[in-house]
């Protein structure tokens, strides 16, 4: 298990000191990302839980990052984010997402949000188009296309 790096202030897995969520992401050998996360009054939605839009950026950023990782270099152009179950503050949950498929220049991913007793509270995919062309001087981490494409069986 690596774990993926930083990138300056974004919002979600920026550095532990920025304003943002501080999250870190963990690749695993099947090609999926992982991180365990715990959240504050800062993304409070309802008292006591995780306002949606904190929930939706996690996704987002779990699913961008499991593209990243998959060799792509991407930007989100299409989220559907489904709701069960609200994310209590102040405790640890499981986010996860791996790339479903590429055609073209379009990678889907699907991603989900699991409460410490693995109930499913969030769930979401999304399609990523690549874009390279917006992160230029960014370290990368990732494996190659073709790896992780072998790693997970998919076509490209």
């Amino acid at each position: 298990m690596q774990s993926l790096p930083k990138h300056g202030s974004c919002f979600v897995c920026g550095s532990p000191n920025s304003p943002g969520m501080g999250v870190v992401w963990y690749a695993l050998d099947d090609n999926s990302i992982f991180a365990e996360v715990t959240l504050n009054d800062a993304q409070q939605g309802p008292p006591g839980f995780a306002h949606g839009g904190a929930s939706a950026a996690l996704l987002d950023e779990a699913m961008g990052a499991a593209v990243w990782l998959a060799g792509y270099r991407v930007a989100s152009v299409n989220l559907n984010i489904s709701y069960r179950k609200p994310v209590p503050l102040g405790q640890p949950f499981k986010v996860t997402a791996r790339v479903n498929e590429r055609n073209g220049k379009k990678v889907t991913a699907v991603g989900e949000i699991r409460l410490a007793d693995e109930t499913l509270a969030v769930s979401g995919d999304g399609i990523f188009v690549e874009a390279p062309q917006l992160f230029t001087g960014l370290g990368t981490g990732s494996r190659s296309a073709d790896e992780a494409m072998e790693i997970r069986g998919t076509e490209k």
